[in-house]
């Protein structure tokens, strides 16, 4: 109580009088504007600003057109194989030959160009009518470009742009050196894709499994950046990527980024 009658004096003095009146320090001063500039900032932001999101989703390397499952017409055993996986083929180009019991010989023939990517028939083995032999993926040309398919689940779907970046690890491809290939969204498929529709797709009963196990998702297209001056043709994180060429069918994980706008939802008491 002396401490505050004291000041309480010295504040009632007439030589205090025609002092100024501090209302705050320095260094108070600082710390007021300082406030004051970031809230500010805040609302500028909150006006005008954006979040930016990744959604991740795997997928696969492809050429987009998909392909086809090789069904052989009669039943019998193989006693040729006419190809080899990799090899691409025109359409109506032979693959098997199968013997029937009844000691006839037929072609089993490719629908459409492609690339042979699973042959499941060999010589000696026996196939019966409507039996899968092989898988054939739909590319006109060896050196036509590849894309990515990535399944993302269908309650995302709606939120990816097309023309969206995309970074894909590619399986294949050590990460850390080589860094991640560079792409955009270029289509969004509208419906779920099934497991029958997604191994139809892809001539791949196990990739349907896989894209499909957390649910039916949304398909989407994802077209590979050029570049000149990568073995690869296509554009990297690293300045030159892997020095060897890439392969339709290789799993890749893609992260897709999404930019939203944030408006702030400010709370008044």
């Amino acid at each position: 109580m002396q401490f505050r009658q004291k000041a309480l004096s010295k504040l009632q003095s007439p030589e205090e009088i025609d002092l100024p009146v501090r209302f705050a320090r320095p260094q108070g001063l600082l710390v007021l504007t300082v406030t004051v500039l970031a809230m500010a900032a805040a609302a500028v932001w909150a006006v005008t600003g954006s979040v930016s999101s990744t959604l991740t989703a795997p997928g696969v390397l492809t050429h987009g057109k998909g392909s086809y499952i090789l069904q052989s017409p009669v039943a019998g055993q193989v006693t040729g194989v006419l190809a080899e996986e990799g090899d691409h083929l025109p359409a109506d180009a032979p693959l098997l030959k199968v013997r029937s019991p009844q000691g006839g010989d037929s072609v089993v023939r490719t629908i459409a160009a492609g690339r042979v990517t699973a042959l499941v028939a060999t010589i000696g083995s026996v196939v019966t009518t409507g039996s899968d032999v092989a898988a054939v993926e739909r590319v006109e040309a060896e050196d036509a470009p590849l894309m990515a398919m990535v399944y993302v689940p269908a309650d995302r779907g709606a939120t990816v742009p097309v023309g969206a970046s995309v970074d894909l690890t590619v399986q294949s491809v050590p990460t850390q050196t080589y860094g991640v290939l560079r792409g955009r969204v270029k289509a969004v498929g509208r419906t779920a894709q099934t497991r029958q529709r997604i191994t139809a797709f892809l001539g791949n009963s196990q990739l349907g499994e896989q894209f499909s196990r957390a649910g039916q998702p949304v398909a989407v297209l994802v077209e590979l950046e050029r570049s000149s001056s990568t073995r690869t043709g296509y554009a990297w994180s690293t300045s030159d990527g892997p020095a060897y060429a890439l392969d339709s069918m290789t799993l890749v994980s893609a992260s897709v980024h999404l930019a939203s706008q944030a408006p702030i939802d400010w709370l008044l008491p």
